[in-house]
């Protein structure tokens, strides 16, 4: 299985961190935060990652390499403009292949059982399976409604569903998506914005739920909040078992340039 991390957003509501460094490239307990997802990647025998970048993409690229210091394969997808996360995939097309691939933000800490995602889509055969997780900020991050039999209805509303038994859930950012999906995608705008008009088309989309540790660290708040939650040790993530702290942390000066400490 192939992945496509997608790298390439500005940043803006960690201004100023992300002024000089690239959103994946601030630290994380001690290591940059691509190197968590790099690592749960590898942990689940997924080595061909391709990389979008845009905002800073020299660093990232320069951090990160071709991979071969983690036994990986990565290649990188540079933005010009910005793409969208549609137009982000759409543009890799001829690299995903015919095979189901993983899509996951570069903006994430995850505890998750990628090899369990995948058999749970498997099993279900739809079109794409969204990592998904009850949350008391699902409504910050936008409500997404499964059904007893983890299909999603609704997505933020836009796909209006009345069942009693609806479950409100929040979206992780990671998705496994089958080859098909690409047929349906555009060379520019949001993923988002297919799943619902696919939705509407009547096409299969499923839930996996998930209760390990996640943050989303897209705002100040979120970012220093992990950095805590690492240094109290409230952070387990599996695939870092029998990883070295020294994993990955050949990072160049910039990557940590205008980060506070003390928080």
């Amino acid at each position: 299985m192939k992945a496509m991390l997608l790298a390439a957003g500005l940043g803006s509501r960690l201004r100023p961190l992300t002024d000089q460094t690239p959103k994946p490239l601030l630290p994380v307990g001690g290591r940059p935060l691509i190197a968590y997802t790099l690592l749960l990647l590898k942990k689940y025998g997924i080595h061909e990652v391709i990389i979008n970048v845009h905002h800073l993409g020299e660093q990232i690229m320069r951090a990160v390499g071709n991979g071969d210091r983690m036994g990986m394969q990565i290649t990188y997808s540079e933005e010009a403009s910005l793409l969208g996360t549609a137009g982000a995939i759409k543009k890799v097309q001829a690299q995903l292949g015919d095979a189901p691939f993983l899509i996951i933000n570069g903006d994430i800490l995850i505890d998750l059982d990628l090899d369990a995602v995948a058999a749970f889509h498997r099993q279900r055969g739809g079109m794409a399976t969204l990592v998904l997780r009850a949350s008391e900020d699902a409504e910050q991050f936008g409500v997404l409604e499964i059904d007893r039999a983890c299909r999603i209805r609704n997505i933020l509303g836009k796909t209006p569903w009345h069942e009693a038994d609806a479950r409100a859930m929040m979206f992780t950012g990671v998705h496994l998506a089958s080859p098909r999906i690409l047929d349906f995608l555009p060379r520019e705008g949001s993923i988002t914005d297919v799943y619902v008009e696919m939705l509407r088309r009547g096409e299969a989309l499923y839930g996996y739920l998930a209760e390990g540790y996640f943050c989303d660290l897209g705002t100040p708040e979120r970012y220093h909040r992990a950095n805590r939650d690492m240094a109290r040790g409230r952070v387990r993530l599996r695939h870092l078992q029998n990883v070295s702290p020294e994993a990955f942390t050949n990072v160049p000066p910039e990557a940590f340039t205008n980060v506070p400490t003390g928080w």
